[in-house]
């Protein structure tokens, strides 16, 4: 696959139109990129996305790879508000410090009624993988 179906700003109009609630709070979700199977999106850690200890929260980072992942699949097959979460395993590795996260997300199989991938999420400005998700989608039929 060369290109995307839904460039960056369709894919976030198409987000922000479906799923107004993610962002109920303040916008805090930002996709900054979509690619051939792959986006990146960031959580701009806010305090209500903290837990004791000034550590982002695992269902923060839950939330985070399931959004990367459905905006990827969106990104390369359309404006599908249908397709839906079947099971998301995650690896929680280290504690990310109160900052921003980012998740870059690969599509490891994108086929006509599933789509498999896998998200990695970083503390911004630090390499070192905070969580691992890998994630399986159910696309409804055309």
């Amino acid at each position: 696959m060369t290109a995307t179906l839904l460039s960056l700003t369709e894919t976030n109009a198409f987000l922000d139109r479906e799923f107004p609630q993610m962002q109920a709070g303040g916008r805090a979700y930002h996709l900054e990129a979509v690619g051939p199977l792959s986006a990146r999106m960031r959580l701009e850690a806010q305090e209500r996305f903290l837990r004791p200890g000034a550590t982002v929260s695992g269902p923060a980072m839950m939330a985070l790879a399931d959004y990367a992942l459905y905006a990827a699949i969106l990104a390369n097959i359309g404006p599908v508000a249908l397709a839906v979460t079947t099971s998301l395993t995650f690896n929680f590795l280290r504690k990310p410090a109160a900052g921003d996260l980012l998740a870059e997300c690969r599509l490891l199989k994108l086929g006509r009624r599933l789509a498999v991938g896998e998200v990695l999420i970083t503390a911004a400005g630090n390499a070192d993988l905070v969580c691992h998700a890998t994630g399986t989608y159910a696309i409804p039929p055309r």
